[in-house]
């Protein structure tokens, strides 16, 4: 049986492999927060996604995605709390984020 890798466990790998961007969710679109770039749900893509679930604390529960915009020359990490901004995402946001979800499949 292997072990699931933890949330710091995911992150440390993909920044290893060059998604150094830290990302965050706003009503209509997904900020960069390193360089205050914005990004409109058909401009970016997320290659894959993480659930996490907290085994003895709700708190710990999280889904981390990982996202390519630019043509991939810009790649980072979003760490979201289980449908904490789900009320007041566009319903563009809300598409972009199942869409991608059904394409890479989630994984932990």
């Amino acid at each position: 049986m292997t072990e699931e890798k933890t949330l710091s466990e995911r992150i440390k790998e993909y920044e290893k492999n060059g998604y150094t961007r830290n990302f965050e969710l706003t009503e209509n679109y997904l900020r960069c927060i390193d360089t205050k770039r914005k990004y409109d749900p058909k401009d970016f893509h997320i290659v894959e996604v993480y659930r996490f679930d907290g085994m003895t604390n709700p708190d710990d529960e999280a889904v981390l995605y990982v996202i390519e915009a630019d043509e991939g020359k810009t790649k980072g990490l979003l760490v979201d709390a289980y449908g904490m901004y789900a009320d007041s995402l566009s319903f563009e946001m809300i598409e972009k984020l199942k869409i991608d979800r059904s394409k890479s499949g989630q994984k932990n």
